[in-house]
């Protein structure tokens, strides 16, 4: 069991250094997205909407950036990049050369969006605080559910990946599952029971999920009650996503 996470991680190791290299780059349509957003429909658009489920239009949304952060990171990290380093880079081809096997690159990718999806909720949540828009005590809960998140979308990405047969099929991915995700997640507008097929519809979405989560640690309420709604929906969902990205990668990876 050691040796196995020891290979997973020497994986994480080789991501972060070639993720390193153009640190700036690579980080900044994760970060600047979030906060565009916040300037854009938030101080422009919240202008014209005073109240949402009793807050300003501004500190509604906020939260739910945070944890749509983690499903951009994670699922461009594990479609094109991922993409990239099966069929371009070879990546993959010499990691199986040397004592890392299958499983351990898959749980590998696994374990670096998961930590990607933290990080990047974490820093958006930062960021947040500093304009005021969030309550700090429960930031510390926050990266729990954005490393579900991360590892959920990402197994998406992975999926999509065994299934496009070239790298612009992506993007009809991104259009016609991932946008809806992001933008049917609670972020924008509160999604409750009584708005019918919208509600059943969202409870598959761990995006949905994790926004939930982390609107209760950000504003400091019903922390408890939806934490034991919404932590085991993503928990779900995430281990069925990452069933299903394993299967499926894992052939695509015997092919090499």
């Amino acid at each position: 069991m050691l040796e196995t996470f020891r290979l997973c991680w020497k994986v994480v190791e080789h991501h972060w250094m070639v993720y390193r290299k153009n640190l700036f780059a690579n980080s900044s349509i994760t970060i600047s997205d979030p906060i565009f957003f916040t300037l854009a429909f938030g101080f422009g658009l919240g202008a014209y909407v005073q109240d949402v489920d009793g807050r300003s239009y501004l500190l509604f949304m906020a939260p739910g950036l945070a944890a749509g952060a983690a499903l951009l990171t994670s699922f461009f990290e594990c479609s094109y990049n991922t993409y990239f380093r099966l069929n371009f880079d070879g990546t993959f081809k010499a990691m199986l050369t040397s004592p890392i096997g299958i499983s351990e690159i898959i749980f590998g990718e696994l374990l670096w969006v998961a930590l990607k999806g933290a990080f990047m909720t974490l820093i958006i949540s930062f960021v947040l605080g500093i304009f005021g828009l969030i309550q700090w005590p429960f930031i510390w809960a926050v990266p729990l559910a954005g490393a579900l998140v991360g590892v959920a979308c990402g197994a998406i990405g992975l999926i999509a990946t065994t299934r496009v047969k070239n790298i612009d099929q992506f993007q009809v991915v991104y259009s016609f599952l991932i946008a809806p995700i992001y933008f049917l997640s609670g972020m924008f507008f509160p999604i409750h029971a009584g708005q019918g097929w919208i509600f059943w519809l969202v409870q598959i979405s761990p995006l949905y999920h994790g926004t939930r989560l982390v609107q209760s640690f950000l504003w400091q309420e019903d922390i408890l009650k939806n934490s034991l709604m919404h932590f085991p929906a993503l928990i779900v969902l995430t281990f069925g996503l990452g069933f299903f990205a394993y299967k499926g990668f894992k052939k695509k990876l015997q092919l090499i």
